[in-house]
């Protein structure tokens, strides 16, 4: 089928739009649909006459006629739909576009009369009727005017506004609601109307991105639904027998408007309507924001004036209404609160009821307090707390904070013991709870003795400063603030304030008081018991101040146990040295002879706390004259007071040298100096000491200066005959585990001969120290407790002792024992270097026992055989016993004296990669006992090594270390291993061992330089300069 021509199209589109605008049944409520459908009516009957004039073909129509006829229909079809959204869409959408589609309506219409005013200029003389109507509706149409009534703009403006989400007053909304009735044609109090026409506006906003249309939506159902609610005068209707007032509504008069509430300030507006003043100064307020006049809510009217003048007539009669329904209130809450058992209906009722009275009629208080109802509301919160539960409890302090305002109310609460009740509250089971206490607390604050009583409550100040940091909560948070900030104004409150944790008035007034007052704020610091977060923040911003005040002799006390207690924390030794406390404190200790031996005491024991760890003081100056701690000046006077001072104050002169000898960078100066400030003799009376700090201390020095100095205290200590005291602590079990391990250190450093050392020791002491090593790694679980890993040295030091010069009865005690083992066993526990480097040192020193062994019963060969003389070593054997790849001769296990059979290899191959270098020298040291002299049994041993993974590992080690010991160690090693055939041979192409074989010839000692020699000489890569000969003749290190 053929499609029309374009023109036929677009005469058919004018006569749908046409029907549809002309035909419809639906009323146009609005102005400009009903004005422009009147153009419609026109403009049909004047086409169906264009149309009739045009035959036989609208075809044969000029091409203007048929451009214009074109043009109409589009504007038309335009205009048809924006009439459609006037007539089917809900009222309200129309009033939110209503600009937008008046401007569509007034474009399509100038649009449309100027297509007929093209249309008239083209039709002929001899239609002259059509022309005039053609010339009338174009101009009718090109002068039309549609606008938006004023009625319409201010409810499009309401709109607008509230699209932008803002937050409005109950008497605002109530205003809304009137004015957007009336825009409506609906009565206000008809709430089903409103809801439908909100229900339609949501229905037609279903398809709509628009984020104000939405929002205007959401705020009508809001407003809408505030509106509908029940007047809040409802409250009062309580049912209670045998009261024949208590059903008296009030009368409608009484009501406001706006917020449907009884009012307490009628006022009238010039339109005689009457409203609760608040509420109508609200309605003004938003009318003037908005940019439009001011209107009375009820009537529209707009007002020309905003006077209002209070309605006394209307206002005596609500008070006197009021005042009857208030007694009726009081006393029915009076005898529901005095129930018993309790009723938790009842006690909630009443509490509602006097709650909304005190607040809505604060006149009344007085009522509410005379009838006894707030001893009434404290008994409930003393007596039934539990049983009412957190909702009660927390209206019960919300009621008694509205009636604080009544001071006479206050009192009372006062003499109740409400305080008490408050602080309880701040542990509620609810945030309303723990609000209202706080807000309860808050306003009592306004009174100074106040709040003294609070911060004298039990865990008072504690609650508050929890809840002022939990920011959770901030509101809480915030609130709990205030209260801590009222009660920081009192001096009294400061000490308890510090000791919940809040320390900043103690801090400002000891940095900006008085001399006085920063006195009494030190004197506080001392005395309190401080966490360790409170010590540095203290510490952080006081202890300038504090230093100054050891100048003052009033200051001197409070300031020096004020310091005494923020040294505690190591943490803020650096604080206090930066601080210039030193000089300050040695001072005291040396120079002033004024000063009591307490103050010499608190001195003494805040340096010693200071020193205790590594740190700024190695540094700092120690006195006036710039000596460190570690001078030569301080040792000596720390010396020189040990014999004049309390045992309190040598307890801490001892910990004092303990600290200084401890650090790493002034362990060397300071245990010379005590050397020679004849220190060690000064010392050494004092291990027998009855006071056990004292002797704890003078071990640990003592063990110090053992490490460097063992020769000079082996001097001191034979001659008063103390080596047989460090025994006997050694072996105590009564004495503590510092002396005892401390002992272990001394011994096992003093240089004493192996056979002097057994003596002292006795047979029975390597039983007993491989059990205690044992336990010592079996206790707590395999942790070990801080005095074990100096307990480990000074055991593993000592048996040292025994695996040097094996002799018949000494190799019985390390089969026995199983010494070898109990080494190996040591590697591979978390231990401290120094454990890791003695246990490496006793594996090395068996080893080579159990090479001379082997090389003094190997030549000449035993008439029985050699298994027969080595039977005491490895045991009996088969008659064809296989002999060890590394000793030549059959071993096993029990011989304890062979590496590979005690399956001791791999851990010191382990030691290897150890991060202490002196670890790794005595692993080093350890494995080259297993390389052999001779070349007869050196290339089996060898090949042993390389599948147990000696020979890689030392090659890494070698590649990857500096020209040194251990350098120099581990190339002996390699050196040896390369002169076998086959090994040399394997390693010549291992370009990074060749590389530092280079290095170390260029730049290691005379025997590195000869070792890397030969060993490139070996691999192939250097011509023999003393040739192979040459290096077979070097002895084994």
């Amino acid at each position: 089928m053929m499609s029309s021509p374009p023109i036929s199209a677009a005469i058919d589109s004018i006569h749908l739009s046409l029907s549809d605008l002309c035909s419809s049944t639906v009323p146009d409520s609005f102005e400009n649909s009903r004005q422009f459908s009147g153009y419609a009516r026109r403009l049909q009957l004047l086409l169906n006459q264009l149309i009739r004039s045009s035959s036989p073909s609208p075809q044969d129509l000029p091409a203007s006629v048929q451009t214009a006829l074109k043009g109409i229909s589009v504007d038309l079809s335009q205009a048809a739909e924006t009439v459609s959204l006037y007539r089917k869409r809900c009222k309200i959408f129309v009033l939110i576009n209503c600009h937008s589609l008046c401007a569509s309506l007034q474009d399509r219409t100038s649009a449309i009369g100027a297509w007929l005013a093209l249309i008239e200029s083209s039709l002929p003389d001899d239609v002259s009727d059509l022309r005039k109507k053609t010339a009338d509706l174009s101009r009718d149409m090109k002068q039309a005017h549609f606008r938006v009534t004023e009625n319409e703009e201010r409810v499009h403006r309401l709109l607008e506004k509230e699209a932008q989400g803002r937050q409005t007053t109950k008497a605002v909304q109530s205003a809304i609601v009137m004015d957007f009735a009336r825009a409506l044609g609906i009565d206000s109090e008809n709430n089903a109307q409103l809801a439908e026409q909100v229900r339609l506006l949501k229905s037609d906003l279903a398809l709509s991105n628009s984020v104000s249309e939405r929002r205007i939506l959401f705020s009508l159902e809001r407003i809408l639904e505030n509106w509908s609610s029940d007047p809040g005068i409802a409250t009062f209707n309580l049912d209670l027998p045998n009261e024949e007032d208590v059903h008296i509504s009030p009368l409608k008069n009484f009501l406001c408007p706006l917020t449907k509430e009884v009012m307490k300030e009628p006022v009238v507006l010039e339109s005689s309507q009457t409203y609760e003043r608040k509420a109508i100064n609200y309605w003004f307020h938003r009318c003037i924001e908005d940019g439009r006049q001011p209107t009375c809510p009820v009537t529209g009217q707009v007002l020309k004036s905003l006077e209002v003048k209070p309605n006394i007539g209307l206002a005596g009669a609500i008070e006197e209404w009021t005042n009857r329904i208030v007694e009726v209130h009081v006393k029915s809450a009076v005898e529901d609160l005095s129930k018993e058992p309790v009723q938790v209906d009842c006690i909630e009722r009443a509490l509602d009821n006097i709650y909304k009275i005190s607040e809505e009629h604060p006149s009344n208080r007085y009522r509410i307090r005379n009838a006894g109802v707030v001893v009434l509301i404290v008994q409930l919160l003393r007596n039934s707390s539990k049983s009412i539960g957190t909702l009660l409890r927390a209206k019960s302090l919300l009621t008694l904070l509205s009636m604080i305002n009544d001071e006479e109310s206050k009192k009372i609460m006062l003499e109740e013991g409400i305080t008490r009740l408050a602080i309880h509250g701040l542990i509620g089971s609810s945030e309303k709870e723990r609000e209202y206490a706080v807000k309860l607390l808050l306003e009592f604050t306004s009174d100074e003795a106040y709040c003294i009583k609070i911060a004298s409550e039990k865990g008072a100040l504690v609650l508050l400063s929890s809840m002022a940091g939990n920011l959770e909560h901030p509101a809480l948070s915030k609130l709990a603030e205030e209260v801590l900030k009222r009660m920081e104004r009192q001096e009294d409150n400061i000490q308890p304030l510090a000791a919940a944790g809040r320390f900043e008035p103690l801090l400002t007034r000891l940095c900006e008081g008085s001399d006085d007052v920063k006195i009494e704020m030190a004197s506080i610091v001392g005395r309190m018991t401080l966490t360790n977060g409170s010590k540095e923040q203290i510490a952080q911003q006081s202890a300038k101040i504090l230093v100054e005040l050891l100048s003052k002799p009033e200051g001197r006390a409070p300031s020096l146990q004020a310091l005494y207690n923020l040294s505690s924390l190591d943490d803020n030794a650096t604080i206090l040295v930066e601080s210039s406390v030193l000089p300050a404190l040695t001072d005291i200790l040396f120079e002033n002879q004024n000063d009591s031996l307490e103050f010499k005491e608190l001195a003494a024991s805040t340096i010693a706390n200071i020193v205790s760890n590594p740190g700024h003081w190695e540094l700092a100056s120690a006195d006036n004259k710039g000596h460190s701690m570690q001078s030569e000046s301080i040792i000596f006077s720390l010396l020189g007071i040990l014999s004049v001072v309390s045992p309190h104050c040598q307890a801490s002169v001892l910990r004092i040298l303990c600290g200084i000898a401890s650090s790493p960078q002034a362990a060397e100066s300071v245990t010379t100096h005590i050397k020679f400030g004849d220190g060690i003799k000064t010392i050494i009376p004092f291990l027998e000491h009855p006071e056990v700090e004292l002797r704890i201390n003078a071990f640990r020095i003592t063990r110090l200066l053992s490490g460097r100095f063992g020769q000079d205290l082996l001097h001191e200590l034979k001659p008063c005959n103390k080596l047989p005291l460090l025994k006997e602590k050694l072996m105590d079990d009564t004495s503590t585990d510092g002396e005892r391990s401390d002992a272990a250190c001394i011994l096992a450093n003093l240089p004493l001969p192996e056979d002097e050392v057994k003596a002292l020791l006795g047979a029975s002491f390597v039983r007993w120290a491989v059990f205690s090593l044992k336990n010592l790694h079996r206790s707590a679980n395999g942790r070990i407790s801080r005095p074990a890993p100096s307990m480990i040295e000074g055991i593993l030091g000592l048996l040292l002792h025994f695996t040097k010069n094996l002799d018949q009865q000494t190799l019985g005690m390390v089969r026995e024992y199983h010494l070898m083992a109990i080494f190996c066993e040591q590697l591979g526990f978390p231990s401290k270097p120094k454990a890791k480097q003695l246990a490496a040192l006793g594996l090395k020193n068996l080893s080579e026992a159990g090479r001379l062994l082997v090389s003094d019963k190997s030549e000449p060969p035993p008439r029985r055989g050699f298994c027969a003389s080595w039977i005491f070593m490895c045991g009996s054997g088969p008659p064809k016993p296989s002999t060890c790849p590394l000793h030549s001769v059959p071993c096993d296990e029990s011989s304890q004296l062979c590496l590979l059979k005690s399956n001791c290899i791999k851990p010191l191959v382990d030691l290897l990669t150890d991060k202490d270098t002196n670890v790794q020298i005595a692993a080093v040291e350890t494995l080259s006992t297993l390389v052999p002299d001779t070349s007869n049994s050196c290339k089996r041993a060898v090949e042993e090594l390389e599948q147990q993974g000696v020979v890689d590992a030392v090659i890494v080690l070698f590649t990857e270390v500096r020209p040194g010991d251990l350098q120099e160690k581990a190339i002996w090693i390699i050196d040896r291993i390369l002169r076998v055939e086959g090994c040399s041979h394997r390693h010549s192409l291992n370009q990074s061992l060749v590389r530092a074989l280079v290095e170390a010839f260029k730049h290691g000692n005379a025997n590195t330089k000869r070792h890397a020699q030969d060993a490139l000489t070996n691999l192939k890569q250097l011509s023999g300069v003393s040739g192979r000969s040459s290096s077979q003749a070097h002895s084994r290190r």
